[in-house]
């Protein structure tokens, strides 16, 4: 049987795909302290990277006030290009183009991380999560330097040898927190309208583009990750993303990558709506910018189906790391071997770093967790 996802993809700038499945970016909390990827974690992304099309990785941090989780990708600093060079050539070493995702956490950063204990955000506004710190507002000036960083970390991407970068837009992190009403309460150029509220995230692409125009070349991918709502009240609507997936699909993207937990999934705002927001993001702007589609799609057959309805491109993510030969048994064949479940005893067998091994194992819900193998 032939299956969609096999067939290549090209982007706009001639770069090809071998195959429409990508690893989603996922935080592994394996970097060393000063950002550098280490040898655990460079092992998990090789035995990854020899199935899919395009390897996404975890998020790396733009700035040093910018770090989101312990054990973090950095790409902050010129003498972390070696570092991201090791991490590029090992993705690329088998078979896969290597996407750098590149953030700021924001108000999401966790104090201890950063050099002063203090979050900034757009506006001195707490997430609503218990125990949730009130971030410092940024000035003007520091808003301006943080989209420079963005830059800087394109830089470094392309010093290193990857074929890309996604700008991590989603997941309540800083680009979307000035997207946001809720985090975002400016009345300057920065906020207010959600035209206002795109200027930040406009703005970064703008600075990413400019950097890949002056330092690398017409292949190098651009992508764009973005959430779709927010449950918060007032939040991100899907009419709020709409009108913003009008206007990215005319800025200089390769894709645009929407972050949900459930393809299918309908609206977190309205339970009587339950229209997929992939596929109503897909819709809208398919035809001018590819969408990759993501969330819960365990088998080969739940990708197909959730190709039906036009998305072009696939990130699996728990599902790469439950079973890094997806790609490898589809083509052979033997996609009844692919695995649905872990085990505790799997550790060392799927080649997963120990901090993120503890993780999964510790997060309820996270994927079906055997107790042993013979469980």
């Amino acid at each position: 049987m032939t299956r969609k996802f096999m067939d290549s993809f090209t982007f706009k700038n001639g770069v090809t795909l071998k195959n429409r499945v990508l690893m989603a970016p996922m935080t592994n909390f394996s970097s060393k302290d000063n950002g550098e990827v280490t040898e655990e974690e460079l092992a998990y992304y090789r035995v990854r990277s020899g199935g899919v099309g395009a390897v996404l990785t975890a998020v790396a941090n733009v700035t040093d006030g910018g770090k989101g989780f312990h054990g973090e990708i950095g790409a902050h600093r010129d003498d972390l290009v070696p570092s991201l060079k090791k991490l590029a050539d090992t993705i690329k070493g088998e078979g896969a183009k290597a996407i750098l995702q590149i953030f700021h956490a924001g108000r999401m950063s966790p104090p201890e991380l950063l050099p002063d204990n203090q979050t900034v955000s757009a506006s001195a506004v707490a997430p609503e999560r218990e125990g949730a710190a009130t971030p410092r507002e940024l000035t003007n000036d520091e808003i301006e330097q943080i989209i420079k960083a963005f830059g800087d970390a394109t830089r470094r991407a392309i010093e290193a040898g990857f074929d890309g970068v996604e700008i991590h837009g989603a997941n309540t992190y800083l680009i979307q927190q000035f997207f946001s009403p809720h985090s975002n309460r400016r009345e300057d150029k920065w906020g207010g309208s959600v035209e206002k509220r795109m200027t930040f995230p406009l703005g970064v692409i703008d600075e990413v583009n400019n950097t890949v125009k002056e330092f690398g070349d017409d292949s190098f991918i651009v992508g764009y990750r973005l959430s779709p709502e927010e449950r918060e009240e007032p939040g991100i609507t899907m009419e709020d993303t709409l009108t913003f997936t009008d206007r990215l699909a005319k800025e200089e993207l390769h894709y645009i990558h929407v972050s949900v937990q459930d393809f299918q999934q309908g609206s977190m705002r309205d339970e009587s709506d339950t229209a997929s927001r992939v596929q109503l993001i897909q819709d809208r702007i398919g035809d001018q910018v590819p969408v990759i589609g993501v969330g819960s799609l365990h088998t080969p057959d739940d990708v197909e189906k959730a190709m039906e309805g036009g998305v072009p491109l696939m990130a699996l993510g728990r599902e790469i790391i439950v079973e890094p030969e997806w790609i490898q048994k589809v083509e052979a064949g033997r996609e009844g071997e692919i695995r649905t479940s872990l085990s505790v005893d799997d550790r060392e067998v799927l080649t997963v770093p120990e901090p993120l091994w503890k993780a999964i194992v510790n997060t309820k819900g996270w994927f079906p967790v055997k107790e042993h193998q013979n469980a």
